[in-house]
């Protein structure tokens, strides 16, 4: 039976005072977070494709590395400087797309973290046909990207947002390669429960669940910034979501269950909500 791992996407939200942080004004987020849960994903280092490419600051990535307890374990977006084939909003194409030397830098630049790494996540975009005209274009490429990189690298995980990609055509792919495919539950993919059903069986060692929602505008509207109810009740969403999670417990050796705020408007209450349904203690005091 897997080992499941629920947590949030990122954890910088003073809307969670009183619900996991102390109502304080000086603590250590991420230290404070470690004590409800044992997972969190990192999107800050994701956002990186400018004139001058971002990576990680040392002190940043030491400090993350020193608030967290021995197992707890990170999941890491790569950044976008590697995973998008064009500049937001321009035609210019990206010179770094799938760049196994920006890609080695990244590495690097994250060493202090990565035996507290549980996945790396390569977040594709939609592809449209002026980007990447078919699957076998996006195919072709990262296999080449994935030859080249070290055999020490975490495990990778993918997540892409081209419905017309999903086939066994691709769950093979991974498989070829021991990456593990990423559930996203919204951003107009289909539900999770419908590629689940059909490409369950090519599932092995670790499985990724991450819940976004459909959209962030509405949501965001909804809370004003404050992260700290439920705006939009997923029951019937959740209910299909748990009974997955359970299945994968009998498939997989371990299982990440990353939360986003947008999801229902509050990732530590979706959290204790879907705990609930698994028959799971509830974080402490939520």
């Amino acid at each position: 039976m897997s080992q499941i791992r629920f947590g949030t996407c990122s954890w910088k939200y003073d809307s969670w005072k009183g619900l996991i942080y102390p109502e304080s004004s000086t603590f250590n987020y991420l230290e404070e977070y470690s004590k409800y849960y044992n997972t969190v994903e990192v999107d800050q280092w994701f956002w990186s494709l400018f004139d001058e490419i971002l990576l990680p600051q040392p002190n940043v990535v030491n400090d993350y590395a020193s608030s967290v307890p021995d197992g707890f374990l990170f999941t890491i977006k790569v950044p976008n400087s590697i995973t998008l084939t064009h500049y937001y909003k321009q035609e210019k194409k990206n010179p770094h797309f799938l760049s196994n030397e920006l890609f080695d830098q990244f590495l690097s630049s994250i060493e202090p973290l990565l035996k507290k790494t549980g996945s790396l996540i390569f977040q594709f975009e939609y592809f449209n046909k002026q980007k990447i005209s078919s699957i076998n274009q996006f195919m072709d490429p990262f296999r080449k990207f994935f030859e080249g990189l070290p055999k020490d690298c975490p495990p990778l995980s993918v997540e892409i947002r081209n419905p017309n990609y999903i086939s066994e055509n691709w769950f093979r792919f991974l498989s070829s390669m021991n990456i593990s495919h990423v559930f996203l539950e919204g951003y107009f993919m289909p539900p999770i429960s419908d590629i689940y059903r059909k490409y369950k069986q090519h599932i092995r060692e670790l499985s990724i669940i991450r819940l976004h929602g459909p959209e962030r505008k509405g949501i965001e509207e909804l809370s004003g910034g404050n992260w700290n109810q439920v705006y939009v009740n997923r029951d019937r969403e959740l209910s299909i979501i748990a009974e997955i999670i359970k299945d994968l417990q009998e498939r997989t050796s371990i299982l990440f269950v990353n939360v986003n705020n947008h999801y229902e408007g509050s990732a530590p209450l979706t959290i204790n909500r879907l705990k609930s349904l698994q028959g799971l203690k509830p974080s402490p005091d939520i």
